[in-house]
């Protein structure tokens, strides 16, 4: 199995509807359609290198990701256009839901973050683990909270207040993007990277000799968020994604 077919394997649910369920098709009410996209655009808030937001490729239409595919999946449903959002770093993207710079994001829906967004169903969870860097000598989950271990995390992300909380002994390391946390496990400023699986075995698909630790120290369950004030369209938001769920759009999106 490859590390691109594992990707969502470690997945723990996909929270698919039941087998033989059916949801209703959507019927896009308008005032609710302009309450989650009031410019008229769907616009989405992304940052990439990771499978649960955008992989950017050679061409805006070979991009793919969770949330880029099922959001355009949502502008479609609403026959508006999609409009993705690309931010340099998962920080950045919160920030611009939290504004409404962007109408959508596609989080872990923690309840901090609850304060600042209003959030859909569940789409997605996924488990939380630990890339170690080629050559490591940490074996397994029990041997990452030890003296001297430096273990980077997203700055501003869940991983970052939950393990600078949890880890006694070892020291957590905010890096400001996915790709400089790379390059310090490469350059061995990093012991090990915390995040999400799905992000985890894509940035090990670059690092040559790098593993993702087996089991798990959480769950992250991914939902889409909007600003505070549009509260009119998540009767909406809710409908497209138990509806995406069913037909297998969220699926898809992450098989491809």
């Amino acid at each position: 199995m490859t590390n691109m077919h594992r990707l969502f394997a470690v997945a723990v649910a996909l929270v698919l509807a039941l087998v033989g369920c059916t949801v209703s098709p959507a019927t896009p009410d308008p005032q609710e359609a302009r309450a989650l996209a009031p410019t008229g655009s769907l616009r989405i808030g992304l940052y990439p290198g990771t499978p649960t937001s955008i992989i950017p490729g050679a061409a805006a239409d070979d991009a793919k990701g969770v949330a880029h595919d099922v959001a355009r999946h949502f502008a479609g449903r609403l026959g508006i256009a999609f409009e993705p959002v690309v931010f340099p770093r998962n920080a950045d993207v919160l920030a611009a839901g939290k504004s409404g710079r962007v109408d959508l994001v596609f989080t872990n829906a923690t309840p901090a973050r609850a304060k600042d967004m209003d959030f859909s169903p569940t789409a997605l969870e996924i488990e939380l683990g630990y890339l170690v860097a080629p050559g490591s000598r940490l074996a397994g989950i029990a041997d990452i909270d030890r003296a001297g271990v430096r273990v980077g995390v997203s700055q501003g992300s869940t991983s970052q207040s939950v393990l600078s909380r949890d880890l006694k002994n070892a020291v957590v390391v905010a890096t400001p993007s996915l790709k400089e946390a790379a390059e310090m496990l490469s350059g061995g400023k990093l012991d090990a990277f915390a995040t999400n699986k799905a992000t985890l075995f894509q940035m090990g698909d670059g690092l040559p000799g790098s593993r993702v630790l087996d089991g798990r120290w959480g769950i992250e369950r991914f939902a889409f968020g909007i600003p505070k004030g549009r509260e009119s369209a998540l009767p909406l938001l809710a409908r497209l994604v138990e509806e995406a769920k069913a037909e297998g759009v969220v699926n898809r999106a992450a098989d491809r």
